[in-house]
């Protein structure tokens, strides 16, 4: 009679809460809750019939029983892991799942994307624009899929625009980020033209809200302070969740905004937007590649990653300078 073992997600909650000795870390490690994680635990024991942990005041105890059960779990979870990965090496990969911040993805990896699929006809590419790749500050990161994740024939890439810190993946630097003051070639005409950054104060400020944290995203008061500016209300002018749509204001000549450069080089460079002050921010948060490291080398993914990071230093290399209007 062949045993019925316990589930995989309640064997995975009792290594990590084990190694860590606390539900509250293991589920931020596995990016659930800690009532989740005691239900797992609880689910555990009772196919068990013991008790794998004495639950204290203010920590967590290992059972006899769970002492005695944590090394060969741990053996088994690694050999697990070593068992799919194996098999992955084998197996083709026609399938490859991205994730990127939207405006990134419709903006610079979209325009690009048929040079990777020229080079790559076999790959089943499903890209996605999802705001969770942008990082929340210094908050912690989620995790990408797991072991039981891993057994799906797609892998995932995420592309996020944050800090860099992911625990548990392969980090590689896209782009680096810095903002500057944009607009339509037609505000720099008209009954009040825009030449010199004082002129700034004719002008209606427009406004990307789209990194959530404030201590990151960029603002018309540190622009106009970089730029002695002086005597301009820096919380007027529209405010959009999107970067898309904050270039698409200032395509429609709305007024300036304050916009990330890898964003806006192609219509820069077509002169839809005009640059016309070399003066930029910088900013922590870049673009980086995160795949878990299980998944890192994988040809599909390599192959992705490989392409990206060539794809950024050429978009580098070919990027318009700034100052393009009037002095």
């Amino acid at each position: 009679m062949v045993e019925r073992l316990p589930p995989l997600n309640a064997l995975r909650a009792f290594e990590v809460a084990a190694r860590h000795l606390s539900f509250r870390r293991a589920a931020e490690e596995l990016s659930v809750t800690p009532t989740a994680i005691s239900h797992q635990i609880r689910t555990l024991e009772e196919h068990l019939g013991v008790s794998l942990f004495r639950r204290l005041t203010r920590a967590l105890e290992l059972t006899p029983e769970g002492m005695a059960m944590l090394p060969k779990l741990r053996e088994g979870m690694d050999c697990f892991t070593a068992a799919v990965a194996a098999v992955r090496e084998c197996a083709p990969d026609p399938r490859l799942v991205v994730l990127a911040p939207p405006s990134l993805a419709l903006r610079w990896l979209l325009p690009r994307l048929q040079r990777f699929t020229s080079m790559y006809p076999d790959v089943e590419l499903h890209l996605s624009g999802s705001a969770a790749m942008i990082d929340r500050g210094d908050a912690a990161p989620q995790r990408l899929p797991d072991v039981e994740a891993a057994l799906s024939n797609a892998p995932e890439v995420w592309i996020r625009n944050g800090h860099g810190r992911y625990p548990g993946c392969r980090v590689d630097l896209v782009l680096e980020t810095d903002y500057t003051a944009v607009c339509s070639p037609q505000l720099l005409r008209g009954k009040l033209p825009l030449r010199k950054p004082a002129d700034m104060r004719y002008q209606t400020l427009i406004h990307d809200d789209t990194i959530q944290d404030l201590q990151e995203r960029p603002n018309w008061a540190e622009w106009l302070k970089v730029a002695g500016v002086k005597g301009v209300d820096t919380t007027a002018g529209p405010h959009f969740t999107d970067s898309g749509l904050a270039i698409a204001a200032a395509l429609g000549g709305f007024g300036v905004a304050l916009l990330s450069r890898p964003l806006v080089a192609a219509e820069i460079a077509a002169g839809q937007l005009i640059a016309p002050f070399d003066i930029s921010l910088g900013r922590r948060f870049a673009y980086y590649i995160v795949t878990p490291e299980e998944t890192a080398e994988r040809p599909v993914v390599a192959a992705f990653r490989n392409w990206l990071i060539n794809e950024s230093g050429m978009s580098r290399k070919a990027e318009p300078e700034s100052g393009a209007g009037p002095a």
